[in-house]
């Protein structure tokens, strides 16, 4: 049941907004999980059923896996709900809103030979879209440098 659902347009300014009103709201526990291997670093969240997660803006392309669950996930390219098996490739510069429908379990992986916790954050992680694009221009800027 893999799916894009006719839903309105989902925008940045739409994902903020609701980040705003969702972190106003009691917060859920989520088990969360770290394994490394090899200079891959994946990180394993379990969302409970009836529970609205906001992710954060990555600046690398990362693997996606829904290992269990049915989640419908939002963000700038639409709306789609999706079950367990479901693994997808997302760009750099994503953040999704999700609704998990049943208990979900979503494992994000990335490369990195970090293994602390708060550098990863700070390596993988773009605060803010203005963040995120002053990371672009700065990596477009060293790429130029080395031509």
């Amino acid at each position: 049941m893999n799916q894009l659902l006719p839903e309105p347009v989902v925008t940045r300014e739409r994902i903020l907004a609701l980040e705003a009103e969702v972190a106003k709201l009691a917060q859920v526990e989520m088990p969360l999980r770290h394994f490394f291997a090899n200079g891959v670093y994946a990180r394993e969240l379990t969302i409970p059923a009836g529970t609205v997660v906001v992710g954060k803006i990555h600046k690398y392309a990362q693997i996606n896996i829904l290992s269990k669950g049915d989640i419908s996930i939002a963000t700038e390219q639409g709306v789609m709900r999706v079950q367990a098996p479901y693994t997808v490739v997302s760009p750099p510069g994503t953040k999704r809103v999700g609704y998990a429908h049943t208990e979900t379990v979503w494992t994000t992986i990335s490369r990195t030979d970090e293994t602390d916790l708060e550098l990863i954050e700070k390596e993988l992680i773009a605060e803010s879209f203005e963040n995120y694009e002053l990371f672009c221009r700065e990596a477009m800027r060293l790429k130029g440098d080395q031509s």
